[in-house]
């Protein structure tokens, strides 16, 4: 799964573009990003790829790295699986069905909804919730990016994520082994694209937590489709029947919606990656009671808000909630639970400890000692002027060899007024031959 050396990122830095202003250091949740010689610098240890950064950078400086609309064309048979934020995103689309034959007339072959997907795991996880009573509460494992985080940052709560795999690794699956069996494709003809809301994801089907590898040959962002579904919208007159998913699956897009999928009330859904590291500090210390299941969505607003979005996310949830009123009233019983595979992950999560201060653990406790001793000598007003998110942080960069004390700009008047102090001493001062001649000239 995981490699330090090799792990993909989706989240890139533009260096053109990045002018050092230091908003990204300061929101960053995993504190991934430095600011060095007046460009931002992203440790990828660190980063959880949640995108944060490219929603507060004013200069665009941060992207996400998906894959390009024309990538279709290198597979036989082309199928398009939507998140169901999509839906939030058209402002005259009469329904679902509208969209989803615009966005199939692009150039695919088939569309799956993934929202359909969302609705198998959820029954899944209504099994496994149902079943064992030993870990509680349940962490949705649905957002790469709490997964992630759990992994690098909150280790004792590995074993509380839900070990299922995400509605679009399961619709990409059931399309690809059905499409094998009814019309005889080989799979490695079949090319699954998954239309994303978010970075993370992209990041995931690169590197996947979940299984060995990925069954979705690539990531297209709604940003770089939108138009194109946008000026389709406008040629259909007839859509075609391609809707799959119920109420259930179409609210996944929203924050709470995988929650109230579930059916039972001890559940808590937050979102937004600052507020889930402060419940999953909550859940660390014990101190969530008579919860059985935590929705945890690092983007605001759910999947609606993600960075790769193009709607804003309070506006998205205006338009989604009329796709929610009409699938009330429709039954998609008969698709079925669209395979019997299992949704048990086979892969494994495992603690990722990021920058560790060395191998050794004896060198690693002296660092540490010399990391306190520097910290305590830093003003501790977590600034962000030396180009690291905190004073520790720095005291941290210092220990490791890529700072220096003066980066703080409080130590470096400090270290001035010194030097000022000492040159007017030596102004006062003669070297003793220049001094005797002085004293013969009197």
């Amino acid at each position: 799964m995981f490699d330090v050396e090799t792990y993909f990122h989706s989240v890139r830095l533009d260096e053109e573009r990045c002018k050092g202003c230091t908003n990204c250091i300061k929101r960053c949740p995993t504190e991934a990003i430095r600011v060095r010689k007046g460009k931002a610098r992203i440790i990828d240890e660190r980063c959880i790829d949640c995108g944060e950064c490219i929603r507060v950078c004013p200069y665009h400086a941060k992207k996400a790295i998906t894959d390009p609309c024309d990538i279709i064309s290198l597979y036989k048979y082309k199928v398009v699986i939507p998140a169901p934020s999509i839906y939030g995103q058209f402002k005259n689309a009469a329904s679902r069905n509208h969209i989803l034959t615009a966005l199939k007339a692009i150039g695919f072959d088939e569309v799956y909804e993934v929202a359909r997907a969302a609705e198998i795991v959820t029954n899944a996880t209504k099994e496994l919730i149902s079943a064992s009573a030993s870990i509680k509460p349940y962490i949705s494992s649905a957002c790469p990016a709490v997964v992630r985080l759990i992994q690098v940052r909150f280790p004792s709560l590995i074993d509380n994520i839900i070990k299922l795999e995400s509605p679009m690794e399961v619709a990409a699956r059931i399309v690809k082994k059905r499409i094998e069996a009814e019309l005889n494709i080989p799979q490695e003809d079949i090319g699954v694209f998954f239309i994303s809301p978010c970075a993370a994801k992209a990041t995931s089907v690169k590197a996947p937590y979940e299984t060995d590898k990925s069954f979705v040959d690539g990531v297209i962002s709604i940003k770089d489709i939108f138009l194109k579904v946008l000026n389709g919208l406008g040629r259909v007159k007839r859509p075609e029947e391609l809707e799959q998913a119920g109420l259930d699956g179409i609210r996944w897009a929203n924050s709470g919606g995988e929650s109230l999928a579930l059916g039972t009330d001890k559940f808590l859904a937050v979102d937004g990656i600052h507020n889930v590291i402060t419940i999953l500090e909550e859940i660390e210390n014990d101190r969530i009671e008579d919860v059985d299941f935590i929705e945890a969505l690092a983007c605001t607003g759910g999947c609606l808000g993600g960075p790769l979005t193009v709607e804003n996310v309070y506006v998205a949830k205006t338009r989604l909630k009329k796709f929610i009123d009409q699938a009330r009233d429709k039954d998609f019983s008969k698709h079925g639970q669209g395979g019997d595979d299992a949704l048990m992950w086979t892969g494994n999560v495992e603690y990722k400890p990021v920058m560790k201060l060395d191998k050794d653990f004896t060198k690693a406790m002296k660092k540490l000692e010399i990391l306190e001793t520097i910290n305590k000598d830093l003003p501790g007003l977590d600034c962000g002027a030396c180009g690291a998110p905190s004073c520790r942080a720095l005291a941290e960069d210092i220990v490791r060899g890529s700072a220096i004390e003066t980066d703080c700009i409080f130590k470096l008047r400090e270290k001035v007024r010194e030097l000022a102090v000492q040159m007017m001493e030596l102004e006062t001062k003669m070297p003793p031959v220049l001094d005797c001649e002085r004293k013969k000239g009197k």
